[in-house]
C-alpha cells in the first residue's frame, strides 16, 4: 500500500524522536573510564592516578574555551618539571607518525634532543597565538632576562567541525592560566581543554591519559601518557570490533556500497592525533625517539591507520635528574639507561597510549557548535559489543 504523508510524516516524527532520545542518552550516561568498563590494555599497573602525572613533577593545566554556539576549543599545558624549564632542560624528542600537521618547536627538539619550555596543546589556527603567550610568559620568568632564543613547543589538532576555528579564539590570558594553574595529581578528560572540539572514530573525542608502573625487577620505572585525540579509523576496543558493531568507522560509505547499500558518511579517517609520553627512566635523547616511535603501535591497537589527512605526532621526554642539562652546561655527565633494558619501557608505554586514547572516548560527552552536534560514543553499546567478545579487565 503506498505511504500516505500522514504515515511519512509518523515515521519521520518517531525517527527523530528516536535519535533525538539517543542522543540524550549518550549525553546524560555518566562517563567511564577504560577500567570501569573492564578494558585494562597490558600486563603493567597503572599509577596512583593511572595518568601522565604519575611521574614525579609533571603537571597538567587545561583551559577550556566555550562561548556562544561556535566556539568550543582550549588549551592544555604539560610542564616537565617544577622548576623553570628553559634553564633545567629534559631530555626529549618527537616521532612523526604522518606530518600533516602544525608542530611548532619540534625541528628543535630532535636536533638538540631537549625541551626548553612546557608543552601546548591546542586548536590547528591556534598555534601561533599560543606560542607567542607562551613565548611572553617563558620570558617573563624569573633569570630570563637575557635569553634572545626561545624555542616554544605548541602541538595540535583540527577542532574545525564544532568550533568556529577560523576565529582563532585562544587568547594569551588563557595560555598563562593554563601553565599557571598546571598541578599533579588526578587529568580531566574528555571534552576539556584542547580536546573540547575534538573527534574521534565519528564520536565525540578529547583529552585522555594513562600511565603504567614497571615492577621493581624490571627498573620500577614510570611512564605516563596524555592524547589529544582527533583522529578516524576502525575503532577496536582490545581486539574487539566496536566501531563495525556500532555502524561507524572509516570507508563505511565505500564498503557499504559494494552491497548496493549507504553508509552513514564518506569518512576517510582523516583528522589528528598528538601524544605526549612522560618517563622517570634515565634516557638519552636517542633512547627517547625509540620510545616516541612506539606511541604509534599503542594508535594502531585503536584502529588508527594514520590516514592521509592525519597528523600523527609523539613527543617523548624524561625527567630523570642523572640526564637533566643545564641551560648553561659545557659538558653534560649523564648516567641513563642501557639499550637492554628499554624492552619494557616501551611495552609499558605501548599500553598505556592504547588506553589513552579509549580514556579519552569514554570520558568525552556530546557536544553541540558551529553548527554541528558530535555524540559521545554510547558507553552501554560499548559495553555490549565487549562482552560478546569476551573482553573483560584482567584479575
Amino acid at each position: 500500500m503506498p505511504r500516505t504523508p500522514h504515515r511519512l510524516f509518523l515515521r519521520l516524527t518517531v525517527a527523530l524522536a528516536g535519535l533525538c532520545a539517543l542522543s540524550a542518552a549518550a549525553e546524560d550516561a555518566p562517563r567511564v573510564r577504560a577500567r570501569d568498563l573492564g578494558v585494562a590494555p597490558g600486563i603493567f599497573s597503572p599509577g596512583a592516578n593511572n595518568a601522565i602525572t604519575d611521574v614525579a613533577g609533571v603537571r597538567v593545566g587545561q583551559v577550556t574555551l566555550r562561548s556562544g554556539d561556535t566556539v568550543r576549543t582550549g588549551v592544555t599545558a604539560i610542564l616537565p618539571h617544577p622548576g623553570n624549564a628553559y634553564r633545567s632542560r629534559v631530555p626529549a624528542a618527537v616521532h612523526v607518525g604522518n606530518g600533516f600537521g602544525k608542530f611548532i618547536g619540534s625541528t628543535q627538539v630532535n636536533e638538540l634532543g631537549e625541551l626548553e619550555t612546557p608543552i601546548l596543546l591546542t586548536c590547528t589556527l591556534c598555534v601561533w597565538k599560543a606560542a607567542d603567550a607562551m613565548a611572553d610568559w617563558m620570558l617573563a620568568r624569573p633569570d630570563m632576562q637575557q635569553v634572545r632564543s626561545l624555542n616554544v613547543v605548541v602541538g595540535e589538532t583540527n577542532d574545525g567541525g564544532l568550533n568556529d576555528i577560523r576565529a582563532r579564539p585562544i587568547t594569551a590570558d588563557a595560555v598563562r592560566h593554563a601553565l599557571e594553574s598546571a598541578k599533579s595529581g588526578p587529568v580531566q578528560e574528555g571534552s576539556v581543554g584542547a580536546g573540547t572540539g575534538t573527534v574521534a572514530f565519528g564520536w565525540k573525542g578529547g583529552i585522555g591519559t594513562s600511565s603504567r608502573k614497571l615492577p621493581e625487577s624490571l627498573g620500577g620505572w614510570t611512564v605516563g601518557v596524555l592524547v589529544q585525540a582527533n583522529f578516524g579509523g576502525v575503532l577496536q576496543v582490545e581486539g574487539a570490533p566496536v566501531g563495525r558493531e556500532l555502524d561507524r568507522y572509516a570507508f563505511q560509505n565505500a564498503v557499504a556500497a559494494q552491497g548496493n547499500l549507504r553508509g552513514l558518511a564518506d569518512d576517510r579517517g582523516d583528522g589528528s592525533v598528538i601524544i605526549v609520553i612522560a618517563t622517570d627512566a634515565p634516557l638519552s635523547d636517542r633512547n627517547l625517539r625509540r620510545l616516541a616511535s612506539r606511541g604509534m603501535m599503542g594508535l594502531g591497537r585503536t584502529g588508527s591507520s594514520a590516514s592521509n589527512g592525519s597528523g600523527d605526532y609523539v613527543l617523548a621526554f624524561s625527567t630523570a635528574e642523572s640526564v637533566r642539562r643545564g641551560f648553561d652546561a659545557t659538558q653534560l655527565q649523564t648516567t641513563e639507561l642501557a639499550n637492554e633494558q628499554m624492552s619494557a619501557v616501551f611495552q609499558a608505554s605501548v599500553d598505556a597510549v592504547e588506553e589513552s586514547v579509549y580514556n579519552a572516548l569514554f570520558m568525552a560527552t556530546t557536544v553541540s557548535g558551529n553548527g554541528q552536534t558530535v555524540e559521545a560514543i554510547p558507553l552501554d553499546k560499548v559495553r555490549e559489543v565487549l562482552q560478546r567478545h569476551g573482553v573483560k579487565a584482567p584479575r
